[in-house]
């Protein structure tokens, strides 16, 4: 994933769009139109917005956003375009604790699914675009 031109999320983006229960993303379709919206888990962590694929690489929509390299979200409110990049190596561990942190309540079976090495290769950072 390209690192984009992009701006920063405000506080309140990252307070709506963090602590929102699930998160809708939706890329395009080659004629620009978006695909439905498919519902995920976000995470914050600092001042970033991470999501990752619960089926591995070969979820489509992870397929679809790596190809795209953006597309829009919804979550806490908000509606917002934006592009999809690699999260950094060292940002993981932070990623996996506030996974836990936020739905360790629904099992480990399923918080499993996002957690770990096996999740590392599919985590997508949220970088809003201008």
């Amino acid at each position: 994933m390209a690192e984009p031109m992009m701006t920063t999320w405000t506080g309140e983006e990252l307070t709506a769009i963090g602590g929102a229960e699930e998160l809708g993303l939706a890329t395009p379709r080659r004629d620009g139109t978006l695909r439905p919206y498919v519902t995920m888990w976000v995470v914050r962590t600092g001042d970033e917005l991470y999501v990752r694929s619960a089926r591995g690489p070969a979820n489509g929509w992870y397929v679809r956003a790596l190809r795209a390299g953006a597309g829009r979200i919804r979550a806490g409110g908000l509606e917002r375009e934006v592009s999809f990049a690699s999260a950094a190596p060292d940002v993981h561990p932070g990623i996996d604790a506030a996974y836990h942190a936020k739905y360790d309540r629904y099992g480990p079976a399923i918080v499993g699914s996002v957690v770990g090495e096996q999740a590392r290769e599919v985590t997508v950072r949220l970088l809003p675009r201008v």
